[in-house]
This record gives structure tokens, sequence and C-alpha cells, in this order.
């Protein structure tokens, strides 16, 4: 059998490798063997941190929510219990921009809140 050159398809691999740790500190942004375990933990970083970023988001909503539901003197837990009683279907990034936007408009959601909860 014949033998196999691989040497621009090897250049290839290492040069991608190389790119993506481009910035990298010391040898890990120069060496192709550190750069490899460098990039594959940034990458495992990456996909965690980007479904991380979902439940901090919301944790936000939910504190924002918290804060201006207790300013209309209401809980978070007692609010979206009355909402879901009231069958209101206003999710939290909505209800969140609300709070911060138009206290006015969230004053409205919590008093609708208020009476299916009286109810």
């Amino acid at each position: 059998m014949p033998r196999v050159k691989r040497g621009l398809n090897a250049k290839k691999k290492r040069k991608k490798v190389l790119k993506a740790a481009k910035g990298f500190r010391a040898g890990r942004g120069k060496l192709y063997r550190i750069a490899t375990e460098a990039v594959d933990r940034a990458m495992a970083y990456a996909f965690a941190h980007r479904k991380q970023k979902k439940r901090e988001i919301r944790s936000l909503w939910i504190a924002r929510i918290n804060a201006a539901a207790r300013m209309n003197d209401m809980t978070y837990s007692r609010l979206v219990n009355g909402l879901l009683k009231a069958n209101v279907t206003i999710d939290r990034k909505t209800l969140a921009d609300m709070a911060v936007k138009d206290p006015a408009g969230f004053s409205k959601v919590v008093s609708i809140a208020k009476t299916s909860l009286a109810a």
C-alpha cells in the first residue's frame, strides 16, 4: 500500500486549533499540544455557560419582579400564584420589563392577581 502524506491536513488542523487559541496567555496560545487542551476546556466552558446564562437572566427577571411586587405590598410567589389563578399568561421576561419601564401597568397586573387571590 502506498504511504499517506498528510502534511497539508495536519497543518490545517493545527492552524485551526492555534487560531482558536489566539489571545491565550503564554504557551496556551503558541504551543499546539497545550493549546489543544486549552481550546477543549474553553469550548466546554463556553457550552456550559451558554446554558448558565439563561438561568442567571431568569433569576434577574424574578428579582426585578419581586422588588416591584413588594412595592405593591405583595410577594413574588403570591403574585405568580394569583396570576395563575386569574388565567393571566404573562411570562417573567415581560413582567420584569413591565416592572422597570411601566410601573403603572405592573400595578394593574398586581391588582388583578390580588383580586383572584381574594376570591
